[in-house]
């Protein structure tokens, strides 16, 4: 149980403090011979660990170990080097109060004003696909522990955790110290670093010990840093900003390579846009409005230029959807493409990468926005949406990555089993099923959408909304639904339009009505016995 406070008139004010003794212990040694130099310079006494100290060391800088202020020699390969009173009696003495600046002087210890500590890369461990006690090792004890102690003491001492921190920090060393209102700011960036990691390694002991079956975590902390203040949220009286979770690598983490800043919309679409297209193993794209597709597709068979085809092919879907539409592709975006592009109006196109002649093109579109992904880019395998009061959390919904491993559990219930195109066909039509609201129905030939109905509150007002849409191309295309057909009629508006083949979840009480009709029609009908609702 902590003490008691002390009576606030024995605290003396203390704004602007000058920096005598530094402890630096960085993992990331980005800028830490500049702030060494600086520290030196200034006559600040720089106590390190390691190979922080080794590194400052060799640059010809004076550096004291931690050994040598707590008498102790490190331990247990590095695991205990700096959980000592010498230690922490320097980080969290209030020298506001002569009681604390007394107990110092009887014990022998020098104050800290500066501490730069930076924690093992867990997380860049975790990513790199380490696993067991090679990621155990960079779970940090004593980082995190200087860290809140200096801190919790933000009164006495500055805390940094952050190399982009460093040049202030000079700053204000040769400035002849540091601000209170400086090191408030910087213990609120430290808490919420310590907060991130602690974040990151609780959700990896939760996902490694989850099991198939296994409910899932009884807590659940997710953290995330603002990257980007937007100009305002899904409309212009909101306010809103983009955040990045920690272990990301999705659109949060794409680097923009152009055009105007990203929007809030833009986000949600481009996001969207990501689930449709990178379903699909073929070269492909897909256009989407609103956080709907109106057109996915892969490429022409021996198409000369895979992805600008899978392009082309997807905005002949809904060619006046399309205008001011997002785009993501699943392959590099190549200079034909990127002609291709040159009278559309589009808002972002999102892919894995650019060719430097897509690039040259795209040069005179100014205000479209481009989004590279990061290499390591790949789908979540946690789903989380917010909710008033809470939040929800499911499994993501994949698909298998072999294309014919979609269907390898699928009942066909009516018409004749279909050859390998059409199967192909219908495999396509049930993936990008999965990327339109619900209620959702796909029309597809020759893999790619030719009619999409998205969003209605009812099954059969979708159907006729894809027949329109498809006009004379539904003819002889195939149809997949995100859930079962409650009623024959939403499948009648589509065996009525010309579609051959249909695939479904099926498990409706009306199952039989709905078979009996692509029966007498002559129609192939699977039951995939799983649905794809996207609310």
């Amino acid at each position: 149980m902590a003490g008691p406070r002390q009576d606030p008139s024995l605290y003396r004010h203390r704004d602007t403090v000058p920096i005598r003794r530094a402890l630096v212990s960085v993992s990331d040694k980005s800028g830490l011979l500049d702030l060494a130099a600086a520290l030196t310079e200034a006559g600040v006494e720089i106590v390190s660990t390691g190979s922080t100290a080794a590194t400052i060391r060799e640059a010809g800088h004076a550096v004291t170990d931690v050994a040598a202020v707590t008498g102790v020699a490190e331990m247990l390969d590095g695991r205990v080097k700096t959980l000592h009173p010498k230690i922490h009696g320097g980080l969290l003495a209030d020298l506001r109060l002569e009681d604390h600046e007394r107990q110092l002087q009887d014990l022998g210890i020098e104050p800290f004003e500066l501490v730069v500590v930076n924690l093992y890369p867990f997380v860049e461990t975790v990513a790199s696909g380490a696993e067991g006690d090679d990621i155990v090792e960079q779970i940090d004890i004593g980082g995190p522990a200087m860290v809140r102690a200096a801190a919790k003491n933000h009164a006495n001492v500055a805390i940094v955790v952050s190399p982009e921190s460093y040049p202030a920090v000079i700053e204000s060393v040769r400035a002849g110290g540091t601000t209170l209102v400086q090191r408030r700011e910087l213990a609120a960036r430290a808490f919420a670093h310590t907060a991130a990691y602690d974040t990151a390694v609780a959700a990896w002991f939760a996902e490694g010990t989850l099991g198939e079956g296994e409910d899932l975590p009884a807590h659940l902390t997710i953290k995330a840093e603002r990257l980007a203040t937007l100009r305002y949220g899904e409309n212009s009286h909101q306010r809103a900003a983009i955040y990045t979770r920690a272990g990301g690598h999705g659109i949060a983490q794409a680097t923009q390579l152009q055009g105007k800043e990203m929007s809030y919309n833009n986000y949600v679409d481009a996001d969207a846009a990501l689930r449709a297209a990178y379903d699909m193993v073929l070269p492909s794209v897909a256009i989407i409005k609103h956080a709907n597709p109106c057109g996915i597709a892969t490429t022409a068979p021996n198409a000369l230029d895979p992805i600008a085809s899978a392009h082309l092919r997807a905005h002949e879907c809904d060619p006046v959807s399309a205008y001011g539409g997002v785009i993501a592709a699943n392959g590099t975006v190549t200079l034909k493409m990127a002609e291709n592009l040159k009278d559309i109006f589009t808002e972002v196109i999102v892919a894995p990468d650019f060719e430097p002649a897509a690039l040259e093109v795209f040069k005179a579109k100014k205000n479209l926005r481009l989004l590279k992904l990061p290499e390591d880019w790949q789908q979540e395998r946690m789903d989380v949406r917010l909710v008033s009061g809470g939040l929800l959390l499911q499994d993501a919904d994949r698909f298998p990555d072999d294309i014919w491993s979609v269907a390898k559990n699928w009942e066909l219930v009516s018409g004749e089993k279909p050859g390998d195109d059409e199967l192909e066909n219908l495999i396509f039509a049930w993936k990008a099923c999965r990327a339109v609201k619900s209620n959702a129905i796909v029309l597809a030939k020759d893999n790619a959408t030719v009619g999409v109905g998205m969003g209605q509150v009812n099954r059969v007002d979708s159907c006729r909304l894809a027949v329109e849409r498809a006009g004379g191309r539904a003819a002889g295309s195939v149809a997949a639904s995100d859930a079962f057909f409650p009623f024959a009629d939403g499948a009648q508006v589509l065996i009525d339009a010309g579609i051959t083949a249909i695939v479904q979840p099926g498990g409706s009480v009306r199952d039989e009505e709905v078979v009996d009709a692509a029966r007498k029609a002559g129609v192939t009908m699977f039951f995939t016995g799983e649905r794809h609702f996207f609310h």
